[in-house]
């Protein structure tokens, strides 16, 4: 790499120097682990493949913590209601909290049902192919993360047991049912995350940013929003990310979300007509009185995905631990408190020292965030989560989170497209009249806003003679509106690496399985 003056090397030096200081940290936490379960192991028979999985599931979790919880955070800081270190921070700290409070006594020893442990013949091969599929999980997700693609880490896990379980057992090791319905979930999740983040801010639209009285608007519906919010995330939490505390049927949990939206709704009307009666009626005043709303959503799918997602980490290292200390092979795995804390203390760490680039990538590279559009991203979220899991849909929080992203860029593309269309059947009729009178009037149109545009509409009604309109010109206004407001090269980046992600995982699992099948056979 050529350096043209000493303040570029000065910055490629400092980065560097932060990249060893990060991999440090990372290598002191796994080094940690080793030397904890080395002491743990004692003369226990197959002790040290116990040690070998924890240092790869603590891997996992660093894993698990860069990439995927950027999906929760990342809309709040591309929205600027919170700093990205104010994220990082309440991020690890609900991650943490979610995955020791709620995170559950059992796991499931096979992920999703995904293979048939009929088929596998001994817990020896048992555990070479938990360690062979963890480790391919986490190998993906390094690799997504340094790519700054954000993927499903519940694929990744998939796709290790799916490729290592078929190289243990054979084909007919793997419910191929399942893995269709998951194929499936990778078009149904950022879908129906799209369409209910759209639906919403369009909602929002209409209601409230393009009515001349903003905050008159925003008085009434405001605290109805919010309190659609506090009935999907009650109702999602005690569904999600309180289940294994406490045990609700569906309609119960709901009932319970109702009776808190309602009373979150009556508290709020009081104090949202006294903020609102201290700011200006303007579109930024609106989005202000979403932020406070927004960080709690934020800590909320934070608690709730530590507390489902840190199984992706723990969930073989459990099932490893309990059949090297149980020396078989059980449906259900206990959860001992150390393994927990491999992977709460995982997530935050690999959260604090690697969450910033995914955070970015959601928050910043794929469409421009507002502190409205950032609202609809996180309430479509927690919709999602609920509506699919009562059809029995195996769905990612990260596909829904980053297509809900997408949803909301796609719609302020159709509204630009749409205001355009209109303008162009109106302005029809002028045109042949002189350019010059034209000009002014596409100058101020090129910089508008969508709220602005319709107000030109409306004066150009008005004032017929004074916006003549050539073919010339129109196709240049045509121009103006086609402006991407989401970037393709984010789409295609991420859409690829969602589609190889089980793939990848598959592959890679069965090679790990092999060769440390190779090292432990006598």
């Amino acid at each position: 790499m050529e350096f043209r003056n000493l303040g570029q090397l000065e910055e490629a030096a400092s980065s560097g120097q932060q990249e060893l200081a990060r991999i440090g940290i990372a290598l002191l936490f796994i080094l940690g682990i080793l030397i904890y379960t080395n002491l743990r192991i004692g003369d226990l028979e197959g002790g040290y493949l116990l040690v070998v999985a924890a240092m790869i599931g603590g891997y996992m979790a660093l894993n698990i913590g860069a990439n995927d919880v950027a999906n929760n955070m990342g809309p709040a800081v591309g929205s600027k209601a919170i700093t990205l270190l104010g994220a990082l921070a309440l991020a690890a700290i609900f991650e943490a909290l979610g995955a020791l409070v709620a995170g559950g006594n059992v796991v499931s020893t096979i992920k999703n049902g995904i293979i048939n442990p009929e088929f596998i013949q001994d817990s020896t091969t048992f555990i070479w192919l938990m360690m062979a599929a963890l480790l391919a999980g986490a190998l993906w997700l390094n690799v997504a993360t340094y790519l700054g693609a954000p993927v499903s880490t519940t694929h990744s896990i998939v796709g290790g047991v799916l490729g290592a379980g078929v190289a243990a057992g054979g084909f007919g090791v793997a419910n191929w049912g399942q893995m269709g319905a998951i194929v499936a979930s990778w078009v149904i999740s950022p879908a129906l995350g799209g369409v209910i983040a759209a639906g919403t801010l369009y909602f929002i639209k209409r209601s409230m940013l393009y009515e001349e009285d903003k905050l008159g608007a925003a008085r009434r519906y405001v605290p109805v929003l919010i309190a659609i919010m506090a009935w999907a995330f009650v109702t999602y939490l005690l569904l999600k990310g309180t289940k294994n505390i406490i045990k609700l049927d569906f309609m119960t949990a709901l009932l319970a979300g109702l009776a808190a939206a309602a009373a979150l709704y009556f508290a709020l009307l009081p104090l949202v007509g006294r903020a609102a009666r201290k700011m200006e009626n303007t579109r930024e005043s609106v989005n202000k009185l979403f932020t406070v709303p927004l960080i709690f959503a934020a800590a909320l799918l934070s608690f709730a995905h530590g507390a489902n997602d840190v199984a992706n980490a723990i969930g073989p290292l459990a099932a490893i631990n309990d059949a090297i200390v149980n020396h078989g092979i059980v449906q259900k795995a206990s959860i001992p408190l150390w393994v927990m804390m491999v992977g709460a203390l995982g997530i935050a760490i690999g959260l604090l020292l690697y969450g910033p680039k995914l955070i970015k990538t959601v928050g910043n590279e794929i469409t421009e965030l507002d502190k409205t559009r950032a609202f609809c991203i996180a309430l479509a979220a927690a919709i999602t989560v609920i509506v699919a899991s009562q059809l029995g849909l195996p769905v990612s929080s990260t596909h829904i989170a980053v297509g809900a992203v997408f949803g909301v860029g796609f719609l302020r593309e159709y509204l630009k497209v749409n205001y355009a269309s209109q303008l162009h059947l109106i302005l029809d009729e002028h045109a042949g009249l002189e350019r010059e009178k034209l000009q002014k009037f596409l100058n101020n149109f090129e910089k508008a806003s969508v709220e602005d545009m319709k107000q030109m509409l409306k004066q150009a009604k008005k004032h017929k003679e004074d916006v003549p309109l050539t073919k010339e010109e129109r196709k240049r206004l045509k121009h103006v509106y086609r402006e991407e407001l989401v970037k393709r090269a984010s789409i295609k980046k991420i859409v690829a690496a969602w589609v190889i992600t089980v793939p990848v995982s598959a592959l890679l699992a069965a090679l790990l399985y092999f060769m440390i099948r190779g090292m432990l056979l006598p």
